[in-house]
């Protein structure tokens, strides 16, 4: 019997939802050397010309950038030093202090490091074409609460090959449940109670892939505009994404006491082979990822993290 079975009795309900996704977005051909560099030949543009043909698109996205903040009233903000502050505690003080609840809520710059080219020439081959390099190039962040995602930011290189990041937390339910006039309690990023859970459900359900994809085009053509300029598009792949399930107890005491039996069978029951499974993979002879299980004690509480190569799962 699931533990959500044998104490439905003593819950408010459960809610399943995505939560801390990152998407990538990449314009076809450009994200990869040998792509970039046939892009230019056919284009009749020398490949040794490469920053001589990115530098109006550095341009095109720096004037955007300044046009956005100018029309929304926002002075953009250069992080000089990195790590000096969190964006995200920044941005809930500007949200506390103008009381936005949707659209632009600030930009952020920086100079960090991103993935780009260099021209090469290759004496013994004769061949001349792009290898990949890595460099620095300054950066946006445009922070804002859309509609329907919540609160999210895309970050913006200047520089080509112009790989985009998008965030977004799934998790993110309460603007959607206040606008429907449904009562809700949190703790931090987690539901303690909310008065209709299967509408919360319906509202989490209506993030999908394909209506996704389309916003990300939005977002992508507003805030990056040189893709749209030279006839071209972003193709998204996910590069980080979490599933949250909340069972919310009707009384801390009801839970307290399977909290102890849930860590141990989390540690001493999930085998390798489980987690293999879970991940969709399996464990051969020939198998080089590393499979294991991570305890951590914290100050919020536990957390177990189970893990095959670069992918993994946590309670």
């Amino acid at each position: 019997m699931l533990l959500t079975d044998k104490y439905a009795d003593k819950m408010n309900g459960i809610i399943t939802c995505y939560d801390r996704m990152i998407i990538q977005g990449y314009i076809p051909g450009w994200s990869y050397a040998e792509g970039m560099t046939s892009y230019l030949k056919a284009n009749n543009i020398r490949i040794f010309d490469f920053s001589t043909f990115s530098q109006p698109l550095t341009e095109q996205i720096r004037a955007n950038a300044q046009r956005i903040a100018d029309e929304n009233g926002i002075q953009i903000e250069f992080i000089r030093k990195l790590r000096a502050f969190r964006k995200d505690d920044r941005i809930q003080e500007i949200i506390q202090k103008t009381g936005k609840s949707e659209g632009l809520i600030h930009i952020f710059s920086a100079m960090e490091q991103c993935n780009t080219y260099k021209p090469w020439h290759d004496k013994t081959t004769g061949k001349t074409f792009l290898k990949f390099d890595q460099s620095k190039c300054l950066h946006y962040y445009f922070y804002f609460i859309d509609k329907e995602l919540g609160l999210c930011y895309l970050r913006v290189p200047t520089w080509a090959p112009f790989r985009l990041q998008f965030y977004m937390n799934g998790h993110n339910l309460a603007h959607k449940l206040q606008k429907k006039g449904i009562t809700y309690r949190m703790h931090d990023n987690a539901f303690l109670e909310i008065s209709d859970v299967e509408t919360a459900q319906k509202l989490s359900d209506r993030i999908n892939p394909e209506g996704l994809h389309k916003i990300l085009d939005v977002f992508a053509k507003r805030y990056c505009p040189i893709a749209e300029s030279l006839g071209l598009g972003y193709t998204w792949t996910v590069q980080q994404i979490e599933c949250a399930t909340d069972i919310m107890f009707k009384q801390a005491c009801d839970q307290e006491p399977l909290y102890d039996e849930i860590i141990r069978t989390a540690i001493f029951t999930v085998k390798p082979d489980n987690i293999a499974a879970f991940l969709g993979q399996r464990i051969t002879y020939n198998c080089k990822k590393e499979v294991g299980t991570n305890y951590n004690q914290r100050i919020l509480g536990t957390r177990i993290k189970h893990h095959m190569g670069d992918v993994s799962i946590k309670t």
